[in-house]
């Protein structure tokens, strides 16, 4: 049984999606979740296979929800279902950990295939988003690729914190992030984190 939560800020979503994966034999909604972060909180409560997520929700969620989620290690696998389809929505899906990027108007009977997939530790994409994901990477061939924590701490240096706060913030050691910031450095090209910064800024690194 792939045990389910549902992420989305609109109970009628919520509650027609639920209907719609509960009448499949292998299928079970375990829960359901209207912000970021209470989908955040419910794999260790609930211990879901797959989340289900929107990506914009009230206080919080979407991309940001799920770099958290994917950072702390949690076994679920986050699948976005969403209407927005922008190049910069999907890269940073992708790259924050999501395990796939399905859009609201996909056939219903698609859905349930799909989450199963995602069980199965396959990377689901709409049709659509596989093809434009892989256009803007051919497009950008000499753009780092950081991982999605590397992005984060990027990020927070980015917003002038120290490595302490860094640590604080994304719940890792202060040793973790001085040990990430030179592969960063290395990914990058540069010293130190001025350079690594406004490198990341050229290369769209750092867009929200």
């Amino acid at each position: 049984m792939i045990r389910i939560v549902l992420a989305d800020d609109h109970p009628v979503v919520r509650e027609g999606l639920r209907a719609m994966l509960s009448a499949e034999p292998d299928l079970e909604v375990v829960g359901d979740a209207g912000s970021g972060p209470r989908t955040e909180a419910t794999p260790a409560e609930l211990r879901p296979d797959i989340v289900l997520m929107d990506l914009r929700m009230p206080d919080g969620g979407g991309v940001d929800s799920i770099e958290r989620m994917s950072a702390a290690g949690l076994p679920c696998r986050v699948t976005v279902l969403t209407t927005y389809e922008t190049d910069r929505d999907m890269l940073r899906a992708v790259e924050a950990g999501a395990a796939g990027y399905l859009l609201k108007d996909l056939p219903r009977r698609e859905l349930p295939d799909a989450v199963r997939a995602a069980a199965r530790g396959e990377t689901v994409l709409a049709p659509s988003v596989a093809t434009r994901l892989v256009d803007r990477l051919r497009s950008r061939p000499d753009v780092p690729r950081l991982s999605a924590r590397e992005s984060a701490v990027l990020r927070l240096v980015a917003d002038g914190c120290t490595n302490a706060e860094i640590g604080r913030r994304l719940f890792i050691g202060e040793s973790t992030v001085r040990t990430r910031l030179p592969r960063v450095f290395a990914k990058l090209g540069v010293d130190d984190r001025t350079a690594a910064v406004t490198s990341a800024m050229r290369h769209g690194l750092l867009e929200q």
